[in-house]
């Protein structure tokens, strides 16, 4: 017997608003029951868990011990870019001048998230 991932919990001090750059992250929607001041919310992925958010009074204190790793379909540096230009913020670049590496990024509550290379990105530089 086996257990299944059925979802990836964020807590958060706004639900609503944090699923939705989750949403636009992904391209996947939002619940459709879901809106405005919802103390919980998810977006469903087509494949995978749903991230699931869960407002709670607390706030974030330390680095996360569990966070997603994005492969975006464009460039890492065209997602990088996208992700800034949505509210994400720079908070580490391991990116080398190989190609290698990633960047880890912030949700705009500060959760880290990393994006790696594209699968076009890791066909022009193997290494």
């Amino acid at each position: 017997m086996v257990s299944v991932v059925q979802n990836v919990a964020i807590d958060c001090a706004d639900a609503f608003e944090l699923a939705r750059f989750w949403s636009e992250v992904t391209g996947h929607p939002l619940h459709p029951e879901d809106g405005p001041g919802a103390t919980e919310t998810q977006v469903t992925l087509p494949e995978g868990p749903v991230l699931y958010f869960n407002q709670v009074p607390e706030p974030k204190t330390s680095k996360n011990r569990v966070h997603l790793c994005l492969r975006p379909e464009t460039s890492r540096e065209e997602e990088v870019e996208r992700l800034l230009g949505l509210g994400a913020t720079l908070v580490a670049d391991r990116r080398k001048p190989d190609g290698s590496g990633w960047a880890v990024l912030a949700d705009p509550e500060g959760n880290e998230f990393c994006v790696l290379r594209s699968e076009s990105d890791r066909a022009a530089t193997p290494s």
